[in-house]
């Protein structure tokens, strides 16, 4: 929360994006290691578990709570000039500073299993970080089609800035497609090149 009355900003795509490269890369990695690993069941049998854990989570994780989403921008009030907007890289680095723990156990978790089921355990993750990427590019084309940007009160994300469709989430905020340094979708924003 900003001084004086006023409100920081995040980004909502920013938010879930976040997420998408440290799961996807730790999910690839624990994936290949655990291939190394013969486990219980064999690395045919784990890789194909693998593969059908991987195309599921990238599918819910893409599509869960797209309804609250929808409601939560089709209510966006329009950003006040005394709000205050979060650079990317603040919103990235809050999230994963919060997450890290989180991604540490989930990355264990995915080498261990790999004794059992080699591999699967790192495409699940790999899948999370996939369906991440998916709904961050679902809100993108919602912001350009809109022309609008979606932003979440940094107080109402969650302790460890996660959750912007969360209970605590009231509402967003919306500025112009301009605003901010992020693309929509939450990519980094690309320059136009000088001549």
């Amino acid at each position: 929360m900003a001084r004086g009355g006023q409100v920081g900003l995040a980004r909502v795509a920013v938010v879930v994006r976040a997420g998408a490269a440290p799961t996807w890369w730790l999910g690839v990695f624990a994936a290949g290691i655990g291939v190394l690993v013969p486990g219980l069941t064999g690395r045919r049998i784990g890789v194909l578990a693998g593969a059908a854990l991987f195309v599921v989570a990238t599918g819910v994780v893409a599509y869960a709570r797209r309804r609250r989403y929808t409601g939560l921008a089709g209510s966006a009030a329009r950003a006040g000039k005394h709000d205050v907007l979060q650079d990317r890289a603040v919103t990235v680095r809050n999230w994963r500073r919060g997450h890290r723990w989180w991604l540490l156990l989930a990355f264990l978790a995915a080498l261990g299993s790999a004794f059992a089921v080699p591999a699967a355990g790192g495409l699940l993750l790999a899948g999370c970080g996939a369906g991440l990427w998916l709904k961050s590019a679902w809100l993108g084309r919602r912001e350009e089609s809109g022309q609008a940007l979606l932003w979440v009160r940094v107080d109402w994300l969650a302790a460890n800035t996660g959750g912007p469709a969360g209970k605590a989430v009231k509402g967003y905020r919306s500025t112009g497609i301009a605003a901010g340094d992020a693309a929509p979708g939450g990519a980094r924003r690309k320059t136009a090149a000088l001549v």
